[in-house]
């Protein structure tokens, strides 16, 4: 995929700033089954080039496209993704959890009724791209605010090829659209490229079975909604 090639490690500009029509804010979903570096290390390069001021980490109580076994608890999941989220301009929330989303064109329809002000982008790895086509409405998703696609290794090939490319294509735009919010329109696609990591959630539930045993313990709370995060003690 061509597009944005940014060093990962630069350090992050923060934009701490509000700009007309609300927050820029990015959303990137997943059933973090834990959370790792590489999601951090997507988001703060996402911030960077997309001039962002933040990024909600969506954090899925159930994805309708993996399977349940081997799925830790909402609250070991949620405390992981905090870990990895700190000193960082991102929100951990299980706010499909309290809007009784499942699938995510519901989730970002809701948070758009919710949230009038903010400025939305939808932030996924080329891997989602490559079966997007088998998401609910996902025309429809796309017509609700843009996406920024992240490349990942292995998968570039796929998402080009796939059917949901197929018909983006025709709405892929130049980084630099982006980076004026009171621009924006959806459908419109513009894709990413940094130095690939590797890690992945998989490999971290191989090698420790039993990662979710050390978020157990403590109280944590939704960073959007504030809500106690259930299965956490009080």
């Amino acid at each position: 995929m061509a597009g944005a090639r940014q060093r990962a490690g630069a350090p992050l500009r923060q934009t701490g700033r509000t700009r007309r029509g609300g927050p820029v804010t990015g959303l990137l979903g997943g059933s973090f089954n834990p959370a790792h570096g590489g999601h951090r290390r997507i988001t703060l390069f996402a911030i960077r080039a997309l001039a962002l001021d933040e990024v909600w980490w969506l954090v899925s109580p159930g994805n309708p496209l993996k399977p349940a076994a081997g799925m830790a608890p909402l609250s070991a999941r949620v405390a992981s993704a905090r870990r990895h989220g700190r000193r960082a301009p991102i929100r951990v929330t299980a706010i499909e959890r309290e809007l009784g989303t499942r699938y995510t064109v519901d989730t970002l329809r809701a948070l758009l009724r919710r949230y009038p002000r903010r400025r939305f982008i939808w932030l996924m790895g080329a891997d989602n791209l490559a079966q997007l086509h088998r998401w609910k409405d996902w025309r429809s998703l796309a017509r609700l605010m843009p996406i920024a696609v992240i490349a990942r290794p292995g998968y570039d090939g796929a998402a080009l090829a796939s059917p949901a490319m197929a018909w983006l294509g025709r709405f892929r735009r130049p980084l630099t659209s982006l980076r004026g919010p009171e621009r924006w329109s959806a459908p419109a696609l513009v894709t990413l490229r940094f130095d690939p990591d590797t890690r992945s959630a998989t490999a971290i539930r191989q090698a420790d079975p039993d990662w979710a045993r050390r978020f157990r313990n403590g109280l944590s709370r939704d960073a959007v909604t504030h809500h106690p995060i259930p299965g956490t003690a009080a």
